[in-house]
């Protein structure tokens, strides 16, 4: 069994994930009036243009929300783990898991930055750490 359970990629979302296999956090940008948008989608919700391209962002962000989920107990996860939404310094959401960190020393506004997790099968993840 694989240690980690691979995203599912589609056309939509395949830039984003060969972005993460290269360790860059690419968002979507729209080509028309520039709003940025995660999750990627097939059109700008400001302008409703189909055109755009991406953008790296720095992978540098704060808690905004986090969970601890408990049941059901994943084999793919060391429990406790910790969903978190981080917003990112350029203004999108992302759903990663935060490491490095307690869960009771989880704090909402903490500073965290982006690092990539390797697993078996080529899978990689992003997760967010907190900074010091």
């Amino acid at each position: 069994m694989s240690t980690r359970l691979a995203p599912t990629v589609t056309p939509d979302t395949a830039f984003f994930w060969d972005g993460v296999r290269e360790h860059k956090l690419l968002i979507q940008r729209c080509a028309s009036c520039g709003t940025l948008r995660h999750p990627p989608r097939p059109m700008c919700s400001e302008c409703r243009s189909v055109e755009w391209d991406t953008v790296e962002a720095s992978g540098r962000g704060e808690l905004f929300s986090f969970v601890m989920p408990h049941h059901p107990a994943f084999p793919w996860f060391d429990h406790p783990y910790i969903v978190a939404l981080v917003e990112l310094e350029e203004g999108v959401r992302l759903v990663a898991n935060l490491v490095g960190v307690a869960p009771d020393d989880a704090e909402i506004g903490m500073a965290v930055q982006v690092e990539f997790e390797h697993h078996d099968n080529d899978v990689v993840l992003p997760a967010f750490r907190p900074t010091t």
